[in-house]
């Protein structure tokens, strides 16, 4: 997939390529799931896949939220050297703004960060939207956390600060491998976020996920007919057969 020239933050080496878009019909399918994460969940557990984090580790910036579409991802770290040395020789070594370049209508940033300086502001986030990106999930901290939320911007999120990080934190790699909340994550992956949290699903198990996620919902849907009903605690509990 062709994409624009690094902005030059970064060289062209540390940005991997893009992949292909998830197909619109299977992203409005996974929207379609009544309990978004906890679907997703149920059916990454019934075919042995791990991806899943907890609201309680990333909060959401916007409790009501509920998006799904393909990671964009960013790798960060902690920098050395103090921030006084970095702000007298303003050196600012963030190469998010590499992610924002190539990102795609419905991306997902998905953003390996550090416990003590903030990996996204506010006005990457107003780029964020303004590139057509969803949301973001940030396995750090965040900052202006009013302004990606003014602009209807979703944030998921360890906490926040107000410590820049410009002077604190470079940036490794775009769209490459990242590890959020022990998760592996790879550019391209389905993310899905709500206020109960976030399933990561590997490119490859999209549709089987959503094939059992849909059958775990058709059954839920028929257990609460039968409890509605009257029907016995023993035959709500049952599998039809």
């Amino acid at each position: 997939m062709t994409m624009p020239p690094p902005v030059g933050r970064l060289p062209a080496s540390a940005i991997g390529p893009r992949h292909g878009p998830i197909a619109p019909d299977v992203i409005a399918a996974y929207l379609a799931l009544p309990d978004l994460t906890g679907n997703v969940s149920d059916a990454m557990d019934l075919l042995g896949l791990s991806g899943t984090v907890g609201a309680f580790i990333l909060k959401p910036s916007i409790p009501n939220a509920r998006i799904a579409g393909p990671a964009l991802t960013v790798k960060n770290r902690a920098r050395s050297g103090s921030v006084a040395e970095a702000v007298a020789r303003k050196d600012n070594r963030l190469g998010d703004i590499e992610a924002h370049n190539i990102a795609q209508s419905g991306d997902v940033l998905v953003v390996q960060g550090i416990e003590n300086a903030s990996s996204l502001g506010g006005l990457m986030a107003t780029v964020a939207q303004r590139q057509g990106e969803i949301g973001i999930i940030v396995d750090g901290l965040v900052r202006d956390i009013e302004a990606s939320r003014s602009i209807g911007l979703p944030v998921w999120a360890k906490g926040t600060t107000p410590a820049t990080g410009k002077w604190r934190i470079e940036t490794e790699g775009v769209n490459v491998p990242v590890t959020i909340a022990g998760v592996a994550v790879a550019p391209g992956d389905l993310v899905v976020a709500d206020e109960t949290g976030i399933c990561f699903v590997p490119r490859a198990d999209i549709e089987r996920v959503l094939q059992t996620a849909q059958g775990i919902v058709a059954d839920e849907r028929r257990r609460s007919g039968l409890i509605a009903g009257g029907a016995t605690l023993t035959n709500v509990t049952n599998k039809p057969r």
